[in-house]
């Protein structure tokens, strides 16, 4: 019976512990920036915030790309990433969209920009650059066309401390192979 009362503990602790530390909200967009800019201190790295939706299909494809087993690897060594869901719509505001965001997106300079949004900040949280680096001041967004990649390219070596240009050159072959048809 001793044995039994531990174990029935550790089985409640499992199941109820997760359970009870969902709040079905998602993060605030001031824990998030602390917690990268913590990670961002102790790693020495700057920050890649990145303003998504769950309606962006370019967030999506760059979410895809930062994943890929090419990219990944590379953005890890460099950068601390972070990311923000703003812009939503109906329901999927209360489930997805990180409160605070929208100002923080405007604080940036994002708001008129479109989806997705990068911005590049120090390891203190200041901007050092973001993606509106187009003509006329407009958004990258993703990085589709030889235009685009170049300009990205520049913003990588403008803000990754530690990126050689042979890791730029990994990230740009990636993205012009999977330029959108």
């Amino acid at each position: 019976m001793r044995k039994i009362i531990p174990l029935f503990t550790v089985f409640l602790l499992l199941f109820t512990v997760p359970i009870l530390g969902q709040t079905g909200k998602p993060d605030s967009t001031q824990y998030i920036l602390e917690t990268a800019i913590a990670e961002a201190q102790s790693s020495k790295k700057n920050i890649f915030l990145m303003f998504h939706a769950t309606w962006c299909g370019w967030c999506q494809r760059l979410e895809t790309a930062l994943e890929s087993p090419e990219i990944k690897p590379i953005i890890d060594k460099n950068y601390i990433i972070a990311r923000l869901d703003v812009q939503e719509r109906g329901d999927k505001i209360q489930a997805h969209e990180n409160p605070g965001g929208k100002e923080i997106l405007a604080n940036f300079g994002g708001t008129q920009s479109g989806l997705p949004f990068i911005v590049f900040l120090n390891k203190k949280g200041k901007m050092i650059a973001n993606s509106n680096v187009m003509p006329n001041n407009q958004n990258i967004g993703y990085p589709g066309s030889k235009e685009e990649v170049a300009a990205f390219i520049k913003l990588l070596k403008q803000t990754a401390l530690y990126m050689t240009d042979k890791q730029r050159e990994v990230i740009s072959e990636y993205l012009e192979k999977n330029e959108p048809q």
